[in-house]
């Protein structure tokens, strides 16, 4: 069954660890051991070095704090919230544990719930309603028939349905993963009927935005992963808020401030340069940043590909691991560009979240009106909104003059109205490298929550995990995941309590168990692995 695999932790523990199940850990309470032992000393804490201050690092530090460890959290110089303050993100109605967070917290970041629009070369394309505010449906079809298809007729959104077969099949185990991983989405809507029509105007644009790159640079697995979580799973996933500000500005920084009254140190413009290796035992004894040397008993990497990948070829002691880290140097990343603009009039935008693609461009890219999301533009007189650019690499050497001319012809192409309106500020910026590409075949590059060092543990949206959470749900969940392998590796603390994703709907379940009793039956027939899958 579903929950099988969502209680099931990413590698099996060593057997000198306690045994724990990451995803379950509100059964697995152990009390922290006090400041002082049995003889009345002090106790000295333990130091955890995290690497990495985005939603995987600060999760990690948050739990871990809590625990209390000696914790540091090191940022390389690039702003506290670094990989994940690129661009503006939604928070998805599944995101159960970035919401329980944020409760935990005591803020309110967020706007209310929105609408979002898809633009296609030819226009408004889909309209997506507010899902959690209609009837619920069984999936797909509330997804399918609430949506608003301004263009697309009925006969063309029908071709979708043969995908279910696929999203069924698609389970998130690692079997699912290979299996699905070496083709590209393109080549899988092909092979389930999808219509040209439907592909080019809406599934490949939606694709572009959700993965970041085309449709045939984007694994099938990785696909079908986001389209389950984020739309098929269950009608109101769909449904997402805004932070009402910069995500440093009104969920980092108070987050951070409240660790730092537990202690938890954060050290900025470290970069780190290398590890220092204890031969005896195996572990990470020292991170190393430039001059610059940190004791650790357990360390957590929460950095995005392309840092590890610097850190690699830098670093004595990781290059020398070549099942793991080694293999990283084959992922890639995607270039994101954002723009923030502030206009000379006021430009009347129907919605605050837009999605864009199919404009003949390789890139897809958003456009938000902050007037309707951002608390501090809320009363500007002009209108001041943000494009972010995914797959941006064709503009990324554009000088500032020519890429500004470029967003806004992008913009008059989806309001006519921005053909008459002048940009009196600007404010761009350059994202090299910084977003996962999952592309064909990049799955068994991707690293696991525990390495071969014992005491060092990764974290981050990249890390495969069978949780089933995707974007920063994910990366949040795998810090909490590593904090909980830092907990049971030094054998002190409790376990922190995960949120799994909500149960697969009956008919989906019952469907999944037909199909794995399907595929066991056939892997009993001769030769039945003979064949390419």
């Amino acid at each position: 069954m579903l929950s099988c695999w969502r209680l099931t932790p990413t590698l099996s523990l060593s057997t000198r660890h306690r045994s724990g199940f990451y995803c379950r850990t509100a059964s697995v309470q152990s009390p922290v051991n006090g400041d002082q032992n049995n003889n009345g000393e002090e106790k000295k804490k333990k130091k955890i070095v995290i690497v990495g201050s985005g939603w995987a690092g600060l999760g990690a530090a948050h739990h871990l704090c809590k625990q209390g460890f000696d914790v540091k959290v090191v940022d390389d110089g690039n702003g506290f919230g670094s990989p994940d303050d690129v661009c503006i993100q939604g928070f998805w109605y599944p995101y159960r544990n970035i919401f329980s967070l944020v409760d935990e917290l005591g803020i309110e970041p967020f706007t209310k719930r929105m609408k979002s629009v898809l633009y296609s070369e030819g226009g408004l394309e889909v309209e997506f309603p507010i899902f959690q505010d209609l009837p619920q449906l069984p999936t797909p079809l509330g997804t399918l028939f609430y949506t608003q298809f301004n263009r697309v007729p009925l006969v063309d959104r029908l071709t979708s349905l043969a995908l279910m077969a696929a999203v069924i099949d698609f389970d998130n185990t690692d079997v699912a993963w290979k299996k699905y991983d070496s083709i590209t989405a393109r080549e899988l809507f092909k092979q389930f009927g999808c219509s040209e029509r439907l592909y080019r105007d809406v599934i490949g644009p939606l694709l572009q935005v959700g993965l970041f790159a085309p449709a045939e640079q984007c694994s099938a697995a990785a696909t079908l992963g986001i389209l389950y979580y984020f739309i098929l799973a269950h009608q109101k996933n769909f449904n997402l808020v805004w932070c009402r500000g910069t995500l440093k500005e009104k969920i980092f920084d108070p987050w951070m401030d409240s660790m730092r009254t537990r202690d938890c140190e954060f050290l900025d413009g470290r970069k780190v340069t290398d590890f220092v290796l204890n031969e005896e035992t195996g572990c990470i004894s020292e991170v190393v940043c430039g001059k610059e040397k940190y004791n650790a008993d357990a360390v957590i990497l929460a950095v995005g590909i392309s840092t590890l990948q610097e850190l690699v070829k830098k670093s004595a002691a990781l290059c020398t691991r070549e099942e793991e880290f080694l293999k990283v140097s084959n992922l890639s990343c995607i270039d994101v560009i954002s723009v923030k603009l502030r206009l000379d009039k006021k430009v009347n935008i129907p919605n605050a979240s837009n999605a864009c693609s199919g404009f003949g461009d390789s890139f897809a890219w958003t456009f938000f009106d902050l007037n309707q999301i951002y608390d501090e533009h809320k009363d500007d007189p002009v209108t001041v909104l943000q494009a972010d650019f995914y797959h941006g690499n064709e503009l990324l050497p554009l000088k500032d003059e020519h890429l500004l001319a470029k967003v806004m012809s992008c913009l008059s192409k989806c309001i006519k109205e921005f053909d008459t309106a002048t940009v009196t500020d600007k404010q761009i910026r350059r994202f090299p490298k910084s977003l996962t590409h999952y592309f064909p075949g990049s799955y068994k590059y991707m690293m696991r929550g525990s390495t071969s060092f014992p005491n060092l543990f990764m974290a981050g949206d990249w890390i495969t995990t069978r949780h089933g959470s995707w974007s920063q749900e994910k990366s949040y969940v795998t810090g909490l995941e590593a904090a909980n392998r830092v907990v049971d590796y030094l054998e002190d603390g409790s376990f922190a309590k995960i949120i799994p994703v909500e149960e697969d709907e009956a008919h989906i379940e019952t469907f999944r168990n037909l199909n794995r009793r399907f595929n066991e039956i056939r892997e009993q027939v001769p030769l039945s692995d003979y064949f390419l899958q």
